[in-house]
């Protein structure tokens, strides 16, 4: 992806994640603004049926939690920070839930922290609701799980999550809305020389000096969450867009390829990145040996690895490690993330998809690498 390419990549882009702050979420903390949140649900409907899949990760249980208890600042205390998260996450779901229903869209709430990311199995299980939840026609709200875990209140930011959850679901894009034009290349409130940056490469280290501090005192990011958020989004391939939030028809303009606000374009393409994360940067836990006809399949064909086509499985290993592909002679011609660990996989070894229930107690995916996770070493 070069920068000459970049007016398609939110035009192009088939499923988007949106990011929205605690600031124009809450109106500047005077309570959930759901005229704008209508809007938005609104937008996004129109994405929706235009084709496109869309996961929105919002900002301000805390600050909704604040205005419900009468706080007026946000507190110091975790115990105090989770009350507020648990009380304004009440209002933050039902007004989502409410907007998207009137646009004719179903909507589900998700909590996640990052411990739930950096999991392998937890990893999984979240990218598999997530999909299913896209399939269905559901836009997933999703927010960090601030009600219970205190290091995501701490350190955590959404700008973060919204870059991780890009990652998880393989977005081709990432929109992050705030109540600021874009990025300048230093902070226009205090600088007039500054200027406003239209497009730059996602990582570039000359954007991190440009980047101010926090900009409210509801949320816990700024401009720098924004710029390691999109840095981090890259790594699998989705660019990134920050753009105000209140401009009209925003999320429509851009994925008609409008250029608004600053676009920060991924280096690596989708496919690539993940390809080479899995072929690269993780040790293997054990193999499967499949037969000549599951071979082909993997190579010739890119179709997933099916059980029915596995003879072994050697290892211990659990859902979502990294496990080796061997061919009948023992040498590896694939490897990627499995579905099943081990033991369930000894169960499921020449065995159609119709019988994992039978034999496992639940049905879960057919594959047991699916070729989005598998990438080829011969």
């Amino acid at each position: 992806m070069t920068i000459e390419t970049a007016s398609f990549v939110l035009r192009d882009a088939r499923r988007i994640v949106v990011k929205v702050g605690s600031s124009l979420v809450t109106d500047e903390g005077r309570g959930l603004d759901e005229t704008a949140i209508g809007e938005w649900c609104r937008q996004m409907s129109l994405l929706v049926r235009g084709g496109r899949e869309v996961i929105m990760v919002s900002s301000g249980a805390i600050a909704e939690g604040m205005k419900r208890l009468g706080w007026s600042s946000r507190p110091h205390a975790i115990h105090e920070l989770q009350a507020a998260a648990a009380v304004g996450q009440m209002g933050l779901a039902h007004v989502y839930e409410t907007k998207l229903r009137e646009n004719g869209l179903g909507s589900a709430q998700v909590l996640l922290t990052h411990a739930d990311l950096a999991d392998r199995e937890r990893y999984l299980n979240a990218r598999s609701t997530l999909l299913t939840l896209l399939k269905l026609g559901v836009v997933p709200v999703i927010n960090e799980n601030d009600t219970v875990v205190n290091d995501e209140i701490k350190f955590g930011d959404n700008d973060t999550l919204g870059a991780l959850v890009a990652n998880l679901v393989d977005a081709d894009a990432l929109v992050i809305l705030t109540d600021q034009k874009g990025l300048f290349t230093a902070d226009p409130r205090k600088d007039a020389s500054a200027q406003f940056v239209h497009e730059a490469k996602a990582g570039d280290p000359a954007l991190e000096a440009m980047a101010g501090g926090a900009g409210s005192s509801l949320g816990r990011g700024g401009m720098i969450t924004k710029i390691l958020a999109a840095k981090r989004a890259a790594g699998s391939g989705a660019s990134t867009v920050i753009a105000w939030g209140r401009e009209p028809d925003v999320l429509v303009r851009l994925s008609q390829g409008e250029p608004i606000g600053t676009l920060l374009v991924a280096q690596t393409q989708k496919m690539q990145a993940r390809k080479q994360w899995i072929a690269d940067h993780l040790q293997l836990r054990g193999s499967v040996t499949v037969d000549d006809g599951a071979v082909d399949k993997l190579r010739d064909e890119g179709k997933s690895l099916l059980p029915i086509g596995m003879t072994a499985v050697d290892g211990d290993f659990s859902r979502g490690d990294v496990i080796a592909i061997r061919d009948a002679l023992g040498a590896e011609m694939a490897r990627g993330l499995a579905n099943y660990a081990s033991a369930e996989a000894r169960l499921i070894c020449r065995k159609p998809s119709s019988e994992f229930e039978k034999l496992l107690g639940y049905a879960a995916e057919p594959e047991m690498v699916h070729r989005d996770n598998l990438v080829l070493t011969r």
